[in-house]
């Protein structure tokens, strides 16, 4: 069988690690790319963990193990040693245009019919793909966790080809995934309109309105949530919110300026989940 990865996901966070259970999920053979052989083993550990967890809930694609999986992942500390006839790349780095495009850049040079799929959830698809082969570039926005949330938000610019968004559904379609596709604006759609509510749950926080559980419990029962807004900021977490907020606030104006409350939040380290703390104890 040829060992040679199909896909490649740049980055092992939170994010990559589950975009990378959900690959192997679907029978691809994936190369996880890492700066350093640290990073790289403790993204292993995190795919590890999600594929753990998938098996304990009955949910590894049936006839097969975690070991299984894993036997089709491979790491790597650079894009450029990516096989040249790899199909997609996924990048999951931090929230930095140039960083962005440094890495699909590489993996441009590398893999020259790649999808170049950013992971981006606010940040401009038409300035990452400047100086890239723009035909190419997409958006490609998962939702975490990734291997539970169905959708994924295709965001395509103008130099977007009409063969690079009906490759890159069928990949989301091949993941078990629903794909929308929005034209690249600031927040896109989703992030925007999250945000939205997101930033006027902490207002009515802020204000005394209501505690937490109960701001939250009425869009679960009343709208029909799965989860509520200041739980979902905690999940996402409250630094990424804060960057988005500032973001928006740039291109669209002062509707969304950042509460007080997210700032102190922030600046105290309390950013959620991953820190343990946020508008809930994650202790």
């Amino acid at each position: 069988m040829d060992a040679r990865p199909t896909a490649a996901v740049v980055g092992g966070g939170t994010m990559g690690a589950g975009i990378a259970h959900v690959l192997l999920a679907a029978g691809e053979r994936v190369a996880l790319v890492e700066t350093d052989e640290s990073g790289g083993d403790a993204a292993r550990g995190a795919v590890v963990t999600s594929l753990d967890g998938a098996a304990q809930r009955g949910k590894l694609p049936e006839g097969t193990t975690r070991d299984d999986l894993l036997a089709r992942l491979t790491l790597s500390t650079t894009v450029e040693d990516l096989p040249a006839d790899t199909a997609l790349v996924v990048e999951a780095v931090p929230e930095r245009v140039d960083v962005k495009q440094a890495v699909l850049g590489g993996a441009a040079r590398a893999c020259p019919e790649a999808v170049l799929a950013s992971n981006t959830s606010s940040l401009s698809i038409g300035a990452i793909a400047a100086d890239l082969p723009g035909e190419r570039v997409i958006g490609m926005h998962f939702f975490n966790p990734v291997p539970a949330q169905k959708l994924v938000e295709l965001v395509v610019h103008p130099g977007t080809s009409d063969a690079t968004t009906q490759a890159t559904r069928a990949w989301v379609e091949a993941l078990g995934k629903t794909a929308i596709v929005v034209n690249d604006a600031p927040g896109f759609a989703t992030s925007r309109l999250g945000l939205t509510v997101g930033l006027e749950a902490i207002r009515m926080l802020e204000e005394g309105v209501a505690s937490p559980e109960d701001i939250d419990t009425g869009m679960q029962l009343g709208y029909r949530w799965p989860m509520g807004p200041l739980r979902l900021t905690d999940v996402v977490g409250l630094d990424v919110r804060l960057a988005i907020a500032e973001h928006l606030t740039n291109e669209l104006g002062p509707r969304f300026t950042p509460p007080q409350l997210l700032r102190d939040k922030v600046e105290r380290g309390e950013l959620g989940q991953k820190s343990g703390r946020g508008f809930y104890d994650w202790g």
